[in-house]
């Protein structure tokens, strides 16, 4: 029998089987790209331990889920996670022992790589596993947990940056201060982000004994990111640095303390169901930090009265509205109030047959208060993931400081020379008087800055896939933002000079003053910026994985009427087919650093609106080589090697006194940077991370329109240079922070803090301009060391059920001894003029050695 139209009928239905294909890829396909708006990926190889040859249909998966996949024929997998949340991933097949491993909370769209070696039932082996995070490469990530036991004066994280990221050291106010320079930048050329709001500090601090908490609170911290150059567009606009800190997202409650003889700390954690539903959880991270540190400043060469009192309390909130959007609250009180009654003073310079003592008498005092608090909201809109591949996020936030800077202080110098022959009866003793005299200084500064700003952020992903094997992925993000700056600036200063009861600035009918500043500044400015990029990633499995980050930022100031459009493009490239597990980086873009308040200033106190941006151009390639050194330890190491070149122009010239940098407030220099750094990372003993610093660098810069001069060897004659050192050039740096314990008692830990870097650049005042920078300050070594005691872990719980400490989850007890080797390390000088007209520089010294017990309770 024949049916007339059943040809019309075969070709209609075929023709729909085909949309409907069509129509079901497409969805695929779209659910596919939606999976990359909230989760993150897994992905790696899995071979024989015995064979080393691949292992098919390993089964791959998340505990307590569905999500699972299987291996193929060439071992590889591919496996999705929900980001912002820790998991335990498992590996398992017929014939292998099964394997588990904790996969770290991961950022949306960001990939982390497990090569695991699984082990055969009947063989006597160990699972190898090796991890690489590929978003990794381009910037340093940390965990947190290996910091808290390091020795630290300040009790701020960006003490321990210069120990594990690259190109970083301690500013010249040494262990006082949590100020740092990356490649020979300042430390205003670095920028710090909390939870995507970024960070604002004081403006005035002169001195690193006047510096209190820093914002991150190193309790509430889940991971760190830090760039020391090169970075993405979707970071802003300053020169040298970008450090990205991440809250922690609790969901149980915990809680810690700590004690020591330098403050106090505490923080609490948690989170509550507040609602029908399992996404309507609030979160919550509260911390209180409280530090003083009379104690260490007890051992300056300064002898008064010293009563510091820094005081940080900071929470962070999310609330999740419905399983789409969440809302985030952040807020932070700071108070740093220094109050300082000098006394005396007592110091010896000179050479062995010229040998001067200064002796001070002072009165007067010091009180000084900054305080700062910033409150920032944000609500982040994360839609079904199965059909809406993308996250819209809102940031809004103000900042505002009140800084009062009160001196009134008088001090009365005698300088003298000093007997040095040997077998001199008046050996030591006064054997001429080379100047007397009265340095008056008074100061009544108020500075208030309030800064407020709405951002708008986003992110899409989509993804090309191919079988189970990721080909290609883009991640494109953009921003926009509004800031309005209002400042408010009180100037009043000034420096009295007399020798021998005569002003130094004579005239016969009133008394001059030096360095007189008396001004009253108000600017009220609007900056608009905002960057788009986009992140590719290629991976063969076996073969290579290649990503290219590619973006441009604008920033524009109603101020100045400036514009600035800046490229940035990074490219990292990880070959797969090599035994040996390298990475590689190239890193270029146009930085520009819009200027804020302090750069503005001139010296005179005079405000410059017309300054224009500093610029440099990056230029950085690197290498990462993760390895294991098997008669050292079984763990990984991984050594990071970068070279940079930046080219800088419109420079504002600067001066650093102690921590306080002054600026021309004019674009008056030009110069570069280039440098090498090396880190070295790893577990030497198991269980205990180290980490091994060495940086080289060259910081040069030359005063536009400025011939500098330099005397030659013999000191007779002058030459004319081409360039000269910048205020940060360091040549060498090393730091190293060493962890150990005991052989067979691992709950006994040695922490071992060194320092060194070759000395800083200096120069003459008011005489620096063409002998600029001609003299160095000699090398800061120095040395830290803790010695940490677990008294009690909750692991214990079953063999001392009755323990006095029962109540806490872990119980540590640390000594520390600061400054071990009581190197006399400089921080500045004090310029002193003779009777002669000769101007001596008596070195300010830092702390001396110091013994502190610190007591950390986690519950």
């Amino acid at each position: 029998m024949t049916i007339p139209y059943w040809p019309k009928v075969r070709s209609y239905m075929v023709e729909r089987a085909f949309m409907i294909r069509r129509v079901l890829l497409f969805l695929c396909w779209i659910f596919s790209l939606a999976l990359g708006a909230q989760t993150s990926n897994v992905i790696g190889t899995i071979l024989d331990a015995s064979t080393e040859t691949a292992i098919e249909f390993v089964t791959v998966y998340v505990e307590g889920t569905s999500r699972a996949v299987e291996s193929d024929g060439t071992g590889f997998y591919q496996l999705k996670v929900l980001s912002n949340t820790k998991q335990r991933v498992l590996f398992s097949r017929l014939g292998y022992k099964e394997y588990a491993i904790e996969v770290p909370a991961l950022e949306p769209g960001e990939a982390v790589r497990y090569d695991i070696q699984l082990v055969p039932i009947d063989a006597e082996m160990e699972v190898i596993v090796r991890e690489t995070r590929i978003a990794d490469i381009g910037m340093i990530k940390e965990d947190v947990e290996e910091l808290k036991l390091l020795p630290s004066t300040t009790g701020n994280l960006e003490s321990v940056l210069p120990h594990i990221a690259l190109g970083t050291s301690g500013g010249t106010g040494g262990e006082l201060s949590s100020q740092y320079n990356v490649r020979g930048g300042n430390y205003d050329e670095n920028l710090v982000y909390v939870n995507d709001f970024e960070i604002y500090r004081p403006q005035l601090i002169r001195a690193g004994q006047q510096e209190g908490l820093s914002f991150p609170n190193i309790d509430l911290i889940r991971d760190l990111s830090f760039s020391s150059g090169g970075f993405q567009a979707k970071y802003g606009d300053k020169l040298s640095s970008v450090l990205d800190i991440k809250y922690k997202r609790p969901d149980s409650t915990a809680a810690s303390i700590g004690l020591s003889l330098l403050g106090a700390s505490a923080h609490l954690e948690g989170s509550i169901n507040a609602g029908k539903g399992d996404f309507r959880k609030f979160r919550y991270l509260l911390g209180a930090r409280y530090k003083t540190n009379a104690y260490l400043l007890g051992s300056l060469d300064v002898k008064g009265e010293y009563i510091p009192t820094f005081v940080d309390v900071q929470g962070y909130f999310t609330y999740d509205l419905t399983s789409n959007l969440q809302v985030g609250v952040l807020a932070n009180f700071n108070q740093s109030i220094y109050e300082f009654e000098p006394v005396s003073r007592s110091s010896g310079f000179g050479l062995f047959n010229f040998a001067l003592q200064l002796n001070s008498a002072f009165e007067g005092s010091e009180v000084d208060d900054f305080t700062t608090g910033l409150g920032g909201i944000s609500l982040t809109y994360l839609p079904d993931r199965k059909r809406n591949p993308y996250f819209l996020k809102l940031l809004a936030s103000q900042y505002q400081s009140e800084e009062n800077e009160q001196f009134d202080i008088r001090g009365f110098y005698r300088l003298s020379q000093i007997e040095t022959s040997l077998g001199s009866e008046n050996q030591g003793e006064e054997i001429f008087v080379l100047g007397t005299g009265t340095q008056h200084l008074f100061t009544r500064n108020f500075l208030q800055s309030t800064v407020t700003n709405v951002e708008h952020r986003g992110g899409y992903e989509f993804q090309v896939q191919e079988g189970m094997n990721l080909s290609t992925s883009h991640f494109v993000e953009w921003s926009l933002k509004w800031q309005q700056e209002d400042i408010f600036d009180r100037l009043n200063e000034w420096e009295r000079l007399d020798s021998a009861g005569y002003s130094l600035e004579a005239d016969p009918d009133q008394v001059l003053l030096k360095n007189v500043l008396k001004t009253r500044n108000d600017l009220l400015s609007n900056r608009f910026s905002g960057y788009l990029q986009n992140t590719f990633t290629h991976l063969e499995p076996g073969n290579r994985e290649i990503q290219v980050t590619g973006g441009v930022r604008f920033q524009y100031w109603d101020l100045n009427n400036e514009l600035i459009v800046s490229p940035r493009a990074q490219f990292l490239y990880k070959p797969l087919t090599s035994p040996r597990d390298f990475s590689y980086k190239i890193a270029a873009g146009y930085y520009a650093q819009s200027p804020f308040y302090r750069e503005m200033r001139r010296l005179d106190g005079s405000v410059n609106t017309d300054l224009q941006s500093q610029k440099a151009l990056h230029l950085v390639a690197g290498m990462t080589f993760d390895f294991k050194m098997p008669k050292i330890s079984q763990s990984k190491f991984r050594l990071i090697t970068e070279a940079y070149y930046k080219k800088l122009w419109d420079l504002v010239s600067y001066d650093v006194d102690n921590v306080r940098i002054r600026y021309s407030g004019e674009n008056d220099a030009e110069g570069y940077v280039a440098g090498l750094d090396l880190r070295l990372n790893g577990q030497f003993v198991k269980g205990a991370e180290s980490w091994i610093n060495l940086s080289f660098l060259r910081a040069r810069e030359r005063l536009i329109g400025v011939e500098h001069i330099r005397l030659d060897e013999g000191g007779e004659n002058m030459r004319s240079v081409s360039d000269v050192p910048r205020p940060s050039d360091q040549f060498m740096t090393l730091s190293m922070f060493f962890q150990d314990h005991l052989r067979r008692n691992e709950n006994l830990k040695m922490h071992f803090n060194f320092t060194f870097g070759s000395g800083l650049p200096f120069g003459v005042p008011n005489n620096n301009v063409i002998f600029r920078n001609p003299f160095r300050f000699k090398e800061y070594h120095r040395v830290d060391i803790g010695f940490s005691a677990l008294l009690w872990n909750d692991s214990w719980r079953t063999r001392k059920p009755n323990h006095i400490l029962g109540f806490t989850k872990n119980t540590w007890v640390s000594v520390e001894v600061f400054n071990l080797l009581q190197v006399a390390n400089v921080a500045s000088n004090t310029w002193i003029k003779s009777i002669y007209n000769v101007q001596y520089a008596v070195k300010n010294f830092l702390t001396s050695r110091r013994i502190n017990v610190r007591l950390k309770v986690d519950f």
